[in-house]
């Protein structure tokens, strides 16, 4: 059965991917396969998707402790003044960008 999301994904055009494994990978993953009650494709699809997914999530979320997390939001509510330093960058920016 194809997790949440996953049919609507199956049901768009579908383009091939090839891989090129050793016979004992392919053992081992028909293996998991067969267990899981799937085709080696469907596995290796399912799996690679769930994988996937992970990846761009861990990757497009910032972790803060709560300590940081409450030093962010402090800074949102009352950010400090702008320094000599910041003053510059911003004019050092405008003069190198065209509107």
């Amino acid at each position: 059965m194809a997790p949440v999301g996953m049919q609507q994904i199956l049901e768009e055009p579908r383009a091939r991917i090839t891989a090129r494994i050793s016979e004992s990978m392919r053992s081992t993953m028909e293996q998991a396969a067969e267990l899981m009650g799937a085709t080696l494709n469907q596995f290796v699809v399912q799996i690679a998707y769930l994988e996937a997914q992970r990846v761009i999530e861990r990757e497009s979320l910032i972790r803060l402790s709560q300590r940081d997390a409450r030093k962010v939001l402090s800074l949102l509510d009352t950010p400090p003044k702008p320094n000599k330093h910041l003053k510059n960058a911003v004019k050092e920016f405008k003069g190198s960008v065209r509107a």
